[in-house]
């Protein structure tokens, strides 16, 4: 089965064809043979750093490096105050950054757990609901009005069928949804016979053929267009690294221009001038500085989380606080994208009947419905009472 990128050019018997497979789907045993074949149907997870690697990832700050060797340079002279101080601040910072970062991660981890997906699935003509890593190249899935699209699929059967493809195109709209192929350089969006992993139907019904799975469709490959996208430093942490630098210059030139007119000018000792010269130096160094910024990003996180926002690295909050403009191709892709009730045209005395006909005759899945729903909500109906 070799991977093709013009499925929307085919008919729907050529896309099976392909496929080796049937509109009554693929067997138990043939299924299990791809499975081994070509593996779950899932994302693979990104590339995570372990416990070490984000405890060491708190150390790299040029005003950490500072510290670390004020502290071992006070350590060095038996100042042991101060090294100790200096090594708390330190540590403090670290696991303060530590935990909330692995905080995040663990929120991360258990919202991926929550997405558990099935599928309605064809298997030697039987309806079957499986897991969604299950499934595989040709086999056929059903869909319907409330589902999540679990693979790329190529479409035999479109009923009204509309697609929430907000999270691949960007447009607030679903998009209609038909069986018949499109031309083979047809953009993304207009491919209306194929069915998009991840996306949603938002009304009708459907069946389509498994293309794609796991990282070969069209959601695995811009997650691993994104693995691509080089890392770069927030404000802050630009600003930070440059004031260290500035900070770290600024200090040995202190440091050294004390040795030099002791020594030469005033006729002091070496060892003396040196102890005065590292004196200096660490007191110069701002230890509170790393911890304090720290402090204040773990407090950002925390007030994100409240409002149900996840932030995996410290310094993203601080990105968010520099954004000043936003650029957006329309307001769709801003808002909630829901629907809501603004106006009822009816007589008083109708408005109720047409707000328990509206909860009746809805499933609660389409947008519209739920706008409906809500009215009859608003309306002082129950669903449980009601139905």
């Amino acid at each position: 089965m070799a991977e093709r990128r013009d499925w929307h050019a085919l008919e729907g018997a050529q896309a099976l064809a392909e496929l080796a497979s049937s509109r009554e789907g693929l067997s138990t045993a043939e299924a299990k043979a791809r499975l081994e074949m070509v593996g779950p149907n899932r994302l693979p997870p990104p590339p995570r750093r372990g416990p070490l690697a984000r405890l060491l990832a708190q150390f790299h700050n040029v005003l950490i490096y500072v510290l670390i060797a004020a502290a071992a340079i006070a350590a060095a002279l038996g100042e042991w105050v101060d090294a100790g101080v200096i090594a708390g601040v330190i540590a403090i910072n670290a696991v303060v950054g530590f935990i909330q970062e692995g905080k995040a991660e663990q929120a991360l981890d258990a919202i991926r757990n929550m997405l558990s997906l099935s599928a309605l699935v064809l298997r030697g003509g039987e309806r079957r609901r499986l897991p969604a890593e299950q499934l595989v190249p040709g086999d056929v899935v059903l869909l319907a009005s409330g589902d999540k699209v679990p693979a790329d699929l190529r479409l035999l059967e479109a009923r009204n069928l509309r697609i929430d493809e907000a999270l691949l195109s960007g447009e607030s709209v679903p998009a209609e949804k038909s069986a018949a192929p499109v031309d083979a350089g047809a953009p993304l969006g207009d491919r209306a016979c194929l069915a998009f992993s991840g996306t949603l139907v938002s009304y009708g019904q459907g069946r389509g053929v498994v293309v794609a799975t796991g990282a070969a469709t069209e959601i695995g490959r811009i997650g691993a267009l994104l693995e691509t996208v080089e890392e770069i430093a927030t404000p802050l942490t630009r600003q930070l690294a440059v004031f260290g630098r500035w900070l770290t210059a600024a200090i040995l030139l202190l440091a050294g221009a004390t040795f030099a007119l002791g020594y030469w000018l005033r006729g002091f000792s070496a060892a003396d001038m040196f102890l005065a010269a590292v004196g200096i130096a660490v007191a110069a160094i701002p230890e509170a500085l790393p911890a304090i910024v720290t402090v204040a990003l773990a407090i950002g996180v925390r007030r994100m989380a409240r409002r149900n926002a996840i932030v995996r690295r410290l310094p993203a909050i601080e990105t968010l606080g520099s954004v000043t403009v936003i650029c957006s191709d329309k307001t769709g892709t801003l808002t909630r994208n829901e629907m809501t009730v603004q106006e009822v045209v009816l007589g008083a005395a109708t408005q109720q009947q047409f707000a328990r006909a509206a909860l009746l005759c809805s499933d609660g899945q389409d947008p519209t419905e739920k706008a409906l729903e809500a009215l009859s909500l608003e309306a002082g109906l129950q669903p449980a009472r009601e139905y």
